[in-house]
């Protein structure tokens, strides 16, 4: 009997276990396939991301609205700050507030920011209810030569920031969250956009 109880209760625990690790999993949006079933595997060709003191890869992506944004044509003469995040993503969440601050605070004379989430249009309007940001957002697809590894992300992890001055020349990339107050020290020396 004793046995029996110990058996029904370990079956209980595992079942149990199973159903939270489930519930709390994280809703990232499955990534593009590579192949499908009826297609043979084709080796993707590798795209090199930029680095510092490059001038910026030119792509154009939908804004929210389903706009597109030309990527480096319309922000010449303004230095950018382009921040790639995902709804899913903790440490993306968690930097936005800083970023809103400082886009908030330079918005006439600083980098100009710019997030570039690797998600769905649906994810990122449903965030953007609950955590407004009124800095504009595009949205990309996430894959192996998508915008966030053309601008030198090739580890693929978010959040990842790019700093382009105003001629659209790479000056910094980061990986991982920005903490409070370590945006102004990170674009310190950036020439401001031009007065029109």
């Amino acid at each position: 009997m004793r046995r029996a109880v110990w058996w029904v209760a370990g079956i209980a625990a595992a079942a149990g276990l199973s159903a939270g690790a489930w519930l709390s999993r994280p809703a990232t949006p499955p990534l593009p396939s590579m192949s499908t079933p009826s297609a043979p595997l084709k080796a993707a060709t590798p795209v090199q991301g930029v680095r510092v003191g490059k001038l910026m890869p030119s792509f154009t992506l939908p804004d929210l609205d389903g706009m597109p944004v030309k990527f480096p044509d319309q922000f010449k003469g303004k230095p950018l700050l382009i921040n790639v995040w995902a709804s899913w993503c903790a440490p993306c969440i968690e930097e936005m507030p800083e970023l809103a601050r400082f886009a908030a605070r330079h918005a006439d004379t600083g980098p100009q920011v710019v997030g570039l989430a690797l998600d769905t249009p649906e994810a990122v309007l449903d965030f953007l209810g609950n955590v407004p940001v009124y800095y504009p957002i595009v949205i990309e697809t996430p894959g192996p030569q998508d915008a966030s590894v053309k601008l030198g992300n090739s580890q693929g992890l978010l959040p990842y920031s790019v700093l382009v001055d105003a001629q659209g020349r790479v000056l910094k990339q980061k990986l991982g969250p920005f903490k409070v107050g370590e945006i102004d020290a990170w674009v310190a020396g950036v020439e401001p956009a031009a007065k029109q």
